[in-house]
This record gives C-alpha cells, structure tokens and sequence, in this order.
C-alpha cells in the first residue's frame, strides 16, 4: 500500500519522513542527509537546484537564488530571476518536488501524497499558498497540519498513557507558534494557540548583521556573506563564549569601496542584541495561556521546538518564566515533519487507533450587520477564537430596509465591536432577494473552517434558496504593526478606564489567579486606546474578572 508522507515545509531547512514497519522514519536526501536547506538556485536554463548545493551558490549568484522564501507567503510581492518572475509558491513547489523525489526513491514507489505542516498562525491566503505549492509539485496534500500539533503528536506517540497539560513553544527560522494542549490518554486536544509570523531566528541573523556592518550598505554579495557569517555565528555562540567573524574583500552598495568585518563576537553581545525579541515572545505566552484558562502553574511540560530554541537565553528565559527548566523529550529540529508523518499514518488508517487529535481556529471570524437599536454596523462573530475545527457555524440576519433586494456581507477577523477595527477580510454580494417589508426576509450565513484552517463563506435566501459562495482569504492578527501602548493615557477616553487598569494591574503584580487574562486584557485595551478603537466589549470583559475578586 502507497505511504501518504509527511513534510515540514520550514523557513531554513525542510524535511520529509514516512511511517513505515511501525515507527517513523525521516527520509534522507540524495546526499544521504535528513535536513535540507530550504534553497532554490534558478539556472540559465530554467531548471532548478534545491537545498545544500542551492545554499553554496546563494554567496556566488545571490540574485537568482532564493532562501527563506516561506516568509513571502501572504504577500504580493514576486521573485525575479534569469528574466522571469515566481510567486513564492512556485519556489516552494521545487522543494516539496524534491523531498517527494527522494521519498520515491527511498520507498521504492511514485509518492503522490503528502501532510504539510504549516505555522499554526498561518493565514488562510498562507495555507492555500501552501497546498498550490504541493499541487504545483504534482502531488495532492491529504491534510495541512499546524506545525505546534505536529510536534506534540511526535511526543505524544512516545507517551500514550499520559494526562499532562503541554505547552509548545516552537521557535524556527521564520516564525513563532504558542499552542497549549491536553494530552489525556491518547487524545491530543488543542485548547489555544497564539504566535508572531513575523518573528523566528533569521531575525536573530539579521540582527547580528546590523551589528557587523555598523553603518555600512553592503552590496547584494557583499550583505549575503555577512548573513551567512552571522547564522554561524549564532550558532556558534549556543556552544562557545565567543566567535570571530572576518570577512575582507567586502564592497558597499554605492561606490563599490572595499570594507572588511574583523570583530570577536561575545556571547553577552549575542543576548544583548535578542534579548528583546525573545522577551516579546511573553506576550504569545500569556495569550496563549490566558485562552486556554491556565496559569503557568498548570503546565506539566514545556517542549521546545524549532531550531532558535536551542539557544541558551531562550531556555533561560523560559526556565525563569515557569520556574522550571523547558525539556527537549523532542527532537527541535525534526519533531515537527515526525508529527507530520504521523498525522499520514492517522489518515490512511496506520495509525487511527493510537492518537485522536483535536485543533482548533486561532481567530474570531465574523461579519459586519446593521444594529436598529444602536443605528450603526456592528461586527458579530461567528466563529470564535480556539473554536476546535472542524467547524461550521450559520447565523441568521435579516433585511434591514423596505423592499431591499441585496445584501453585501463583510467579513473580518478580529476581537472587536467595531467592525472597522478589525482586519477585513473579504465581502461577497447577495443578490435577487424577494422585495419585502424590513426584517422580513430571512438570509443564513455560514461559516465553515476546515481541518487545513481554510475558511469558506456562503449566504442564502431562506425563501427562495438563493446561495453565493466564497472563500475568503484571512490575514493573521499577528500581522499587524506592533503598537507602543507607552502612550495610551494619552488618549481622551482613557481616563475613564485608568482605574479598572490600574486596579487590574495590581492584582496581576499580586500574583492573581487570572494574572493571564487581567495582563492580555490590560494590554488590550491599551493598545486599543493608542489606535483609537473602541474598547468597551474588553472594558466590560475586564469588569467582568475584576468582580470576581469581590
């Protein structure tokens, strides 16, 4: 029987393995390696190389090689090379080709299946971008997998019989996913998640390489030398005290004058420079916490995941935020495409009687309708954050004007009443309805998000059957600018929820049961005020865990 195969699509390096003879193996490349550099080397000819010969050229041809390319999903923006432009997808396509080849060659069969695993904060536009780049492979993707759920289905085959909360923190090249579940038994049930795409090592890479060029504009070799010397450097660092970095023969971008880097980089340095990013990350552990109704107290493990994790300040940090030490029970770099090789064998029944695994929708999701009562648009939700998927939800709304005969529906993603300060989504026309009085006419609306975290919308006209369908494509809350709240007691309203934040972050310091809940709310809402967003559904939550202290 053919193999369904699992892959870990990563910013830097991806991986494929095979549940085969009852254990889970990762599939080697043809240089006989299990990890492969997430690297495409367009040549004159078009053809393509992929992985460690791809990263070797990136220093001599960088402008027709591509790294890190996961990073670009979501977005517009196109990749030029030898006269021809790829959306990213289409790079990523080469590297599941080429992980699904060397499975081929090592299962001795034509592979034409595949899980991938994804960020558990990927965007609905960035899963469907994943699955064109497993169809553009030529291969079918039997399920897109978040890549949290994927590590802790690695660990939890090894711990069947088990009842522990876990919290994964999974840290990698490109982006960073906080997702708690329950292990009880067998079943892996997801209870929240929350994470920053726009965070992972490479950030780290680049912030070593600030430091090394000083105030120097290297030109495009130039600069990737320095990239590919600060990742070793990084590296380097999670085992040494110090490292140095020469690099002559450098150029700068305007000018073409020679500058060398000669500098020993300590490890003090290194964590001055991360320090605040990793820090950040608290912000996504609290969430992630404080949805799932647990304090750190509550967590029985803490896995580390991704490559960034083994760094030293993040176990530390870690360490000091749970009062005890994170534990590697798997491995950072290959837990997530074992998991992923799991979840095959649990779809085409290898494994169906081993693990259940439960995942759940990381945002609220909903669509704008007019409120009578308070004369404006209000946003209503229908699909809550960490709703456990697959799930379909149907409103009903009805006509709000005399004899109005269409209806354009809007839907957005995000936590507020106001439906202008959430993030829109997409909106779809609704034509043909019967002419009748206000209120008259009855439309549902559904809402149906996926196991693959892709978000389907339809409407239709109760009494004639009208229907329109669309699938929407999302954009990650994490994907908004990160906003100072240093300034919130600025703002005009502010002073009328000072006492309610100030009462709230009190009890927080005071080591409150719902420290979580009261931080990420308090947060919240003075994010809110900074940007000029309503914050009385927050206020009134806020409210709502401050009288439970009476």
């Amino acid at each position: 029987m053919r193999k369904i195969i699992g892959i870990d699509l990563g910013t830097s390096t991806s991986e494929a393995a095979v549940y085969q003879n009852d254990e889970i193996i990762v599939i080697p490349n043809h240089l006989g390696e299990t990890v492969t550099p997430s690297c495409v080397h367009v040549q004159e000819d078009g053809t393509v190389i992929v992985g460690k010969e791809a990263k070797e050229l990136l220093l001599l041809e960088p402008e027709c090689t591509f790294f890190e390319v996961k990073r670009l999903f979501g977005s517009e923006q196109t990749l030029h090379a030898r006269g021809r432009n790829y959306a990213p997808e289409e790079i990523q396509s080469h590297i599941i080709a080429y992980l699904v080849r060397c499975a081929s060659d090592f299962l001795g069969y034509s592979v034409t299946n595949a899980v991938i695993t994804v960020p558990a904060y990927f965007s609905d536009i960035q899963r469907k971008q994943t699955v064109r780049a497993g169809e553009l492979a030529g291969i079918t993707v039997s399920r897109i997998i978040n890549e949290p759920t994927a590590a802790a289905l690695d660990y939890g085959l090894s711990n069947l019989t088990e009842c522990k909360q876990l919290l994964v923190y999974d840290f990698g090249g490109g982006t960073l996913d906080v997702t708690v579940l329950e292990l009880f038994e067998g079943v892996l049930d997801v209870k929240s998640t929350c994470g920053n795409n726009k965070l992972g090592g490479k950030d780290f890479d680049e912030a070593i390489a600030r430091y090394l060029m000083g105030d120097k504009k290297p030109d495009i070799r130039s600069a990737t030398r320095i990239k590919a010397e600060s990742e070793a450097c990084k590296i380097a660092l999670s085992e040494v005290e110090t490292y140095h970095v020469a690099l002559p023969f450098l150029q700068t971008k305007r000018g073409k004058q020679s500058f060398s880097v000669d500098q020993t980089v300590t490890k003090e340095v290194l964590e001055a420079l991360i320090g605040d990013p990793v820090r950040s990350t608290q912000t996504q552990i609290d969430t992630a916490l404080a949805d799932a109704r647990l304090g750190r107290s509550d967590i029985d493990e803490v896995l580390l995941v991704g490559g960034s994790t083994r760094i030293p300040l993040i176990a530390e940090f870690l360490a000091g935020l749970f009062q005890r030490q994170p534990q590697a029970l798997v491995n950072p770099d290959l837990a997530v495409v074992r998991g992923a090789a799991a979840q095959a064998a649990i779809i085409a029944g290898d494994l169906s009687g081993e693990l259940a695994i439960t995942d759940i929708c990381p945002f609220t999701l909903g669509t704008a309708c007019y409120d009578i009562v308070l004369g404006r648009l209000v946003y209503r939700p229908v699909i809550k954050r960490n709703t456990v998927i697959p799930v379909t939800k149907t409103n009903l709304f009805y006509t709000v004007a005399d004899y109005q005969t269409k209806v354009n529906f809007r839907v957005y993603q995000g936590e507020y009443s106001n439906p202008d300060n959430n993030q829109s989504l997409g909106e779809m026309l609704l034509e043909d309805i019967p002419p009748a009085p206000a209120g008259k006419e009855p439309i549902k609306c559904t809402f149906a998000y996926d196991v693959n975290g892709i978000l389907q919308v339809s409407a239709k006209v109760v009494s004639t059957e009208k229907e329109i369908s669309v699938t929407i494509s999302t954009t990650g809350v994490e994907e908004l600018k990160k906003v100072d709240i240093d300034g919130w007691q600025s703002n005009p309203g502010a002073k009328q929820y000072r006492p309610a934040i100030k009462k709230a972050e009190k009890l927080a310091k005071g080591g409150s049961l719902f420290k979580n809940e009261l931080t990420v709310l308090v947060t919240q809402i003075k994010e809110a005020l900074v940007l000029g967003k309503d914050c009385d559904d927050l206020y009134e939550e806020l409210w709502e865990l401050l009288e439970a202290h009476r």
